[in-house]
């Protein structure tokens, strides 16, 4: 049976790690920080405007950079993490304002700078913001040749009397879901050990679970969600939005609930992807563990307020976005429940 840690990653120890910092982290607040860690994002109020919050959030593309350097294809990657970023602070309800990229490898290679850009670019122009620099880090002895490191920093703004943190859902709130078109950014370690040691595949092998190749399957690139996420609130109350990364649907919506409510998600409620049949049969990986890891088809979920659900399920319908009604919010003891 396959697990994640199994592939070198642990999300138990990434949990610890932000227990043991989160009395350092709260040290340096001071006033004009909203909220506490956890979020999507952090918010910050900006001095001299009042009502007006910064939100930021950073991220990186994790072991997807492998399959892009396995497959020789450096345009897309970069625009997985400003849509993944963008995402991230969408949740919260702010317009995007800029992004700052980070790249770093053991001897700084400019040609694979140029090809990487294209996708920072075309993602900044998909999800709104501004490319206004960053940093390229030369680093010998770190990384081997031909490997690379990527991340990035996205800011926004948002009124903070409009600021979605999920402290209004309610219990008998509705959970639409919204599909992903993949892996995402997300479970790679897993997906890569079973793919490729396990069934010993290549990137340029014929998908057993759709017509391309496993590379063109896992580089599958991340969705930007602010289309749907504006037609959505346009005609009803969104209390709450998780966007479903590391730690799948359970570890990803219980971040918005409060205290007192429980989620309940209706499995088989969306159509899974076939990749996600295949890993799971292919590694026998639980279906625990596989919930933990992958999106399983839901790149983010929405707390709808149940009067308003069928008119943001009608609006995001006449809009052609597929939508999803998965599951509701119950009161319970704060923790996502996946039923059958």
């Amino acid at each position: 049976m396959s697990r994640y840690r199994d592939a070198g990653v642990n999300i138990r120890r990434g949990e610890e790690a932000v227990e043991r910092i989160r009395e350092l982290c709260r040290s340096t607040f001071n006033a004009n920080v909203v909220g506490d860690l956890g979020g999507f994002a952090g918010a910050y109020r900006v001095p001299g405007f009042p009502g007006q919050l910064l939100a930021a959030s950073m991220d990186g593309v994790g072991t997807k950079l492998k399959v892009a350097i396995l497959c020789g294809k450096h345009d897309t990657i970069g625009a997985d993490l400003v849509r993944h970023c963008g995402n991230d602070i969408l949740v919260h309800g702010a317009i995007p304002l800029f992004f700052l990229d980070y790249v770093a490898m053991g001897s700084l290679d400019p040609q694979r700078v140029e090809e990487l850009v294209p996708g920072l670019a075309l993602g900044c122009r998909d999800v709104g913001c501004a490319l206004i620099g960053g940093e390229t880090a030369e680093m010998p002895g770190v990384y081997a040749a031909g490997d690379y490191d990527l991340a990035g920093a996205i800011v926004g703004l948002a009124p903070e009397a409009e600021w979605i943190d999920g402290s209004k859902i309610a219990a008998g709130d509705i959970l639409l879901g919204l599909p992903a078109v993949g892996l995402h950014t997300n479970g790679y370690s897993l997906a890569r050990k079973i793919l490729f040691e396990t069934m010993g595949l290549a990137v340029q092998d014929r998908s057993p679970f759709g017509d391309w190749t496993v590379g063109q399957e896992l580089l599958k690139s991340h969705p930007y969600y602010g289309p749907q996420v504006r037609i959505a609130r346009a005609a009803g109350a969104v209390r709450g939005m998780a966007h479903i990364t590391g730690g799948g649907i359970p570890g990803n919506l219980v971040r918005v609930l409060p205290t007192g409510l429980s989620a309940e998600v209706k499995i088989g409620s969306w159509p899974e992807l076939p990749v996600f049949r295949f890993l799971r049969d292919a590694g026998r990986v639980s279906e625990a563990e596989a919930y933990e890891v992958w999106n399983m088809g839901l790149g983010m979920i929405l707390a709808v307020k149940r009067e308003d659900a069928p008119a943001v399920e009608r609006a995001l319908e006449q809009a052609g976005h597929p939508r999803y009604r998965v599951g509701a919010v119950t009161k319970g003891r704060h923790e996502v429940r996946l039923t059958a």
